[in-house]
């Protein structure tokens, strides 16, 4: 079940599956149901931004992506420009609840906090209509009075008090008990103080709670009394009741604030209770979402502050437990070995699906699990080859066999990267050379024969370090790179040169010359780079393009349209470079096992910048939290005092680590924290925002799960003053008081959630099945009638070479998804009643009446 489109996972895979009993429906009653979040996308551009009043009317200008109100994405910094351009991805998964996807575009101030121009605030509901699909969204104004986030638990009683002289006072009682997820303030857990007020015509009674301390969820549990009514005579006969006039004009408003002691205090958002909720119960209580002030974001300017290009793809996957998806994992892994191929079930997908990117996702990571992905890659990479009609444009469209093989580089690609472009990517960005040769575009002061040195430089160490890199390709690249090449000559036998076209189209045109143009895309940079350094990978990797392309197709010419190209290519028209990439290609397409000279080099996880508690490995050492740089490979642990740093401050091998998990707020009033607890003290670090804990959290977890000894119990809070926060046990070695959080195995470097994946290919099908409808119709009308069509008609573009054959799988597909329809509509139900409205899981938005 999914609220959008396919989205890449990143979770952990199970068991290789096999066709299983299926159980009752209504059985994943007792089991767990995942609900598992995600978003992905792309922060375009932005044009016709608010200039300044000055005479520079520029800005420098960068977007943040906010889950409500706490940052969990930024991109890079454009300068000086009203219509920056980003171009920046971002793909992560959403680890808590949240009521607004937002987008703040910035503008950068080096002594002052950053001016906020803009945003594009949508719920959580309306992102599906969003969903794959690039979109124009105008600026609106920001105004701290709607700027909020986090919820109230309230209760409210209705007292009857009899007076001493015998008349009676209606009393209404309110019980603030607590709130959750309010947000950070400055980066800080905030000072959370409520006000409860009892409003009405002609009366605004107001009390105040205790200020509580570095806490996102701070409990108040005080109680306030209010007169609700005017005292009347009391008699026995009369019945407690509150007057109806009495009751439609009071209400209870509560309003979150942080306090700023010597600054301003920051307003956090505010709920109204009418007080006739209680017309007809003693009591009321319930979670009520914070809400913004009536007057919260309601300025008519709302057309001049500019617009945001965004492409935003939301999904909200319910993952049943694993033996639902059997048969339909059996029908989709048998693909490869159906005749015709467009005849399986997942070339069907490909089909039927409205975006071929949305099936190749989850397609491509469900066959890599089971080693399926190759022959199925080497069969619909045949059925292309039929149409190529002219060697040079081979593998050049974008089909079901290109996008397949391009997903696949993305994933078991990745660390090839690292290892071989990483270095000098790193090298490139942060030098200030410059490298345009292009006179148009020259600055002043430029010299143009330094900058082609500049240039020449980078390509040829950048050339070099990939020809020489063929031992780290990966196998599965190589064994698709080997059909490919094969496959190319049979189609094309008097053509010498297509062998390695075939190979260079996918390794040059679409893996490192992308990987070049794109580093942030595929991880080897943290940023969009800078214009200048843009242009500058921009015409390193056409070069390196051409280089693989002209080399393997032994061209005497280049194909540069741009005069200066041409002759800065001119440096490179050797046979040397023809006879490496030639070399090159032959050692990565080839059927020959690849022996390492050395010991394998661990592999690069996760790296970036987080906050850890000093150890206090020394008695006069400062338990403070210091800012360190983290970096994990597939052997250690380590933190570093800055990026690049080669000396460890600390490191814990990851063989050491006995479990990793989340360290309660309470512990140091701190958001967003974790522990590694390994066979020294446990090491307590606080991420930047939740998505970033919970990728460290999943990525350690991994690569730790195989070790001996882990935990099975730990404790959620520090041990501080003596004792356990959680248990209060005194014995720093005393045993965990919680169960560690059960891990499903996963490949370290080629992170694959099987179920899941098999959950989004049955919600695309699901999502297609008019399409599939029309697909099974075309199958019927082409057995019956066997002449040429003349007309184009509602199945002309379907791909049907066997009409039998795909009838059948067709068959099968609507059989699968139709049992698996079943548990997810049980669960459907279920989770509607399940959760009451006004609980902490289900709190009341606005009024209730």
């Amino acid at each position: 079940m999914a609220a959008a489109a396919a989205a890449p996972a990143a979770a952990a895979s199970s068991d290789a599956a096999t066709a299983t009993a299926e159980p009752e429906a209504g059985d994943e009653d007792s089991r767990e149901v995942r609900v598992l979040q995600s978003l992905r996308g792309k922060i375009c551009e932005a044009k016709n931004l608010l200039p300044y009043l000055g005479p520079n009317k520029m800005r420098d200008c960068f977007c943040t992506i906010n889950l409500d109100q706490e940052e969990v994405y930024r991109t890079q910094v454009v300068e000086k420009s009203l219509s920056p351009f980003f171009s920046e991805e971002f793909y992560f998964e959403i680890p808590r609840t949240f009521q607004y996807l937002s987008f703040y575009v910035y503008d950068k101030n080096v002594l002052q906090r950053d001016l906020r121009i803009g945003k594009v605030a949508i719920k959580k509901e309306d992102l599906c209509n969003h969903s794959g699909r690039e979109t124009w969204f105008s600026l609106q104004p920001i105004d701290s009075n709607s700027e909020v986030q986090g919820k109230v638990h309230l209760e409210l009683k209705l007292n009857e008090l009899i007076t001493e002289n015998g008349t009676v006072c209606q009393q209404l009682v309110v019980h603030v008990k607590a709130c959750h997820g309010l947000p950070l303030i400055n980066g800080q857990s905030c000072d959370p103080y409520a006000t409860v007020s009892l409003v009405g015509p002609s009366r605004n009674d107001q009390k105040k709670t205790k200020v509580k301390k570095k806490t996102s969820n701070p409990q108040f549990n005080e109680i306030f009394y209010f007169e609700v009514t005017r005292s009347s005579s009391y008699t026995r006969k009369s019945q407690f009741q509150v007057e109806e006039e009495d009751i439609e004009k009071l209400e209870i408003r509560i309003d979150l604030w942080n306090n700023g002691n010597l600054v301003q205090d920051v307003f956090l958002g505010e709920i109204k209770v009418p007080v006739n909720v209680l017309r007809n119960d003693a009591s009321h209580q319930a979670w009520y979402l914070l809400q913004p002030r009536d007057n919260g974001n309601k300025s008519s300017k709302t057309d001049d502050l500019g617009s945001l290009r965004l492409n935003i793809c939301y999904t909200e996957d319910y993952v049943l437990p694993s033996e639902y998806y059997g048969p339909l994992k059996t029908l989709l892994l048998k693909s490869p070995d159906v005749q015709p191929i467009s005849a399986s079930a997942a070339y069907i997908l490909g089909e039927i699906c409205r975006d071929k990117n949305d099936a190749v996702l989850p397609l491509v990571r469900l066959l890599l699990h089971h080693d399926k992905l190759v022959p199925f890659a080497t069969a619909v990479a045949e059925l292309d080859l039929k149409d190529t009609q002219d060697a040079n444009t081979i593998f050049r469209g974008n089909s079901l066999a290109t996008r397949c093989l391009d997903e696949m580089m993305k994933i078991v690609g990745r660390h090839y990267l690292k290892v071989t472009l990483k270095p000098i990517l790193d090298e490139i960005c942060e030098s200030s050379k410059s490298c345009e040769i292009d006179p148009i575009k020259l600055k002043e002061g430029d010299n143009v024969e330094n900058n082609k040195e500049n240039l020449r430089y980078y390509v040829d160490k950048l050339f070099s370090t990939i020809v020489k890199s063929s031992m780290s390709c990966p196998t599965v690249m190589c064994d698709i790179f080997y059909s490919l090449r094969q496959m190319a000559t049979q189609r094309f036998p008097n053509d010498p040169h297509v062998q390695y076209s075939a190979v260079s189209s996918f390794v040059f045109l679409r893996f490192f010359a992308v990987a070049v143009v794109s580093p942030h895309t595929f991880h080897l940079r943290p940023h969009h780079p800078d214009p200048q350094t843009v242009r500058t990978l921009t015409l390193i990797s056409k070069t390196i393009q051409t280089l693989g392309s002209w080399g393997s197709l032994s061209k005497s010419k280049s194909s540069f349209k741009e005069t200066f190209m041409c002759e800065f290519f001119k440096m490179f028209q050797e046979e040397g470079y023809i006879m490496a990439v030639k070399k090159f290609l032959d050692e990565i397409s080839s059927t020959e096992t690849k022996v390492s000279s050395g010991t394998s080099e661990p592999v690069h996880l996760k790296e970036g910048e987080m906050y850890k508690r000093a150890q206090g490995r020394t008695r006069i050492g400062k338990k403070n939290f210091k800012k360190r740089w983290f970096c994990l490979t597939s052997r250690e642990l380590t933190y570093h005092k800055q990026p690049g740093s080669k000396d460890a401050i600390y490191t814990i091998p990851v063989k050491n680590i006995l479990a990793v998990e989340k360290l309660e707020e309470s512990s140091f009033n701190k958001k967003n924290m974790f522990q590694v607890i390994h066979t020294e003290k446990p090491l307590y670090v606080q991420a930047n925002n939740c998505v970033e804990a919970n990728e460290w959290i999943d990525v350690l977890c991994r690569v730790s799960r195989c070790n001996q000894n882990r935990l099975s119990s730990y404790h959620p809070s520090a041990y501080l003053n003596g004792n356990w926060l959680c248990c209060l046990e005194t014995s720093e070695n005393a045993l965990g008081c919680k169960p560690c959080t059960a891990g499903v195995p996963a490949d370290i470097q080629i992170d694959i959630d099987e179920d899941r994946e098999t959950e989004r290919i049955y919600s695309l099908f699901t999502l297609s099945l008019l399409k599939l409808q029309k697909m099974e119709e075309a199958c019927g009308t082409i057995a019956v009638y066997q002449g040429p069509q003349k007309e184009p008609d509602d199945y002309s573009n379907f791909v049907i070479e066997d009409s039998v054959t795909t009838f059948k799988t067709i068959q099968q597909i609507k059989s699968v998804v139709e049992k698996l329809d079943e548990p997810h509509e049980t669960y459907r139900k279920k989770r509607s009643s399940s959760a009451k409205y006004g609980s902490k899981e289900n709190p009341i938005i606005g009024k209730t009446f």
